[in-house]
C-alpha cells in the first residue's frame, strides 16, 4: 500500500523554514526542506494539520508557532466539532492546529498525535480514482465532500477536500496560482496528481 513518509517544504530560505518548524513544533515533524523560487501566489491548495488530544495542547503549539513568526489566521476557538485555530507560517503554508476534544483531561503538553495533509481537489471522483490506482486505500469517503486514505505505517495521513469549500475550514481565500511549494515523499513511486501535487518516490 502506498503511504506518505514525509513532505518536502520548498521555501525561498530553506534554512529559515526549517528553523521555524523546529522551534515551533519540535524536531519530529516528518518534513524536509529545500530552496525554491518557483512562482506561487495566494492559497497553495492544501493545509498541513496537526491533531492534538486536547485544547491545552493546541494552545501551546499555536502560541509557540506565533512566537516563532507565524501569522494568526484564526485564533483557536471551540466549535461543534472540537477546538482549533489556523495560522500561516513564514514560508506561506497554511496550518490547522486542532483537537476533537473540547475539554482538557491531562497536563498540557506541546504535543500532537497525528499529522494530516489535507489537499484541495477540483474533481473528487477523479482524484479518488487516481490515488486508488496508485496504491492508496480509501478508509473514509463521503461522496464528493471528503475522502481519507489509510495510513498504516505512513508518517502523514492524506485526505482530499473540495478546493472551493476550503475557505470554510481554513478561513482563507481559496484563490491562488503557481507552485504548491511542497513535494510528497511516498512509497509508491513518483507521479503528479490531477491537481498538480507532485509525489517523489522514497526508498523502502
Amino acid at each position: 500500500m502506498t503511504y506518505i513518509e514525509d513532505i518536502t517544504v520548498e521555501a525561498a530560505d530553506a534554512q529559515a523554514a526549517e528553523d521555524f518548524y523546529t522551534t515551533a513544533f519540535g524536531p519530529m515533524l516528518p518534513l524536509k526542506f529545500r530552496a525554491s523560487e518557483e512562482p506561487t501566489s495566494g492559497f497553495r491548495g492544501f493545509t498541513l494539520d496537526l491533531i492534538a488530544t486536547q485544547p491545552a495542547n493546541v494552545d501551546l503549539l499555536f502560541n509557540a508557532a506565533v512566537a516563532a513568526g507565524a501569522e494568526v489566521v484564526k485564533a483557536p476557538v471551540k466549535s461543534f466539532w472540537g477546538y482549533g485555530g489556523v495560522l500561516r507560517t513564514p514560508d506561506g503554508m497554511v496550518m490547522k492546529l486542532v483537537s476533537q476534544s473540547k475539554k482538557d483531561t491531562e497536563p498540557a503538553a506541546k504535543a500532537y498525535v497525528e499529522v494530516v495533509l489535507l489537499m484541495g481537489t477540483t474533481d473528487m471522483k477523479a482524484s479518488k480514482k487516481f490515488y486508488e490506482s496508485n496504491g492508496l486505500e480509501v478508509s473514509k469517503s463521503y461522496g464528493g465532500k471528503y475522502t481519507e486514505f489509510a495510513t498504516e505505517k505512513g508518517a502523514v495521513k492524506l485526505a482530499l477536500y473540495p478546493r472551493k469549500a476550503f475557505a470554510k475550514t481554513a478561513f482563507v481565500d481559496t484563490e491562488g496560482s503557481g507552485s504548491h511549494r511542497i513535494a510528497i515523499g511516498g512509497s509508491g513511486g513518483s507521479f503528479t496528481d490531477p491537481d498538480g501535487f507532485a509525489w517523489e518516490g522514497t526508498a523502502a
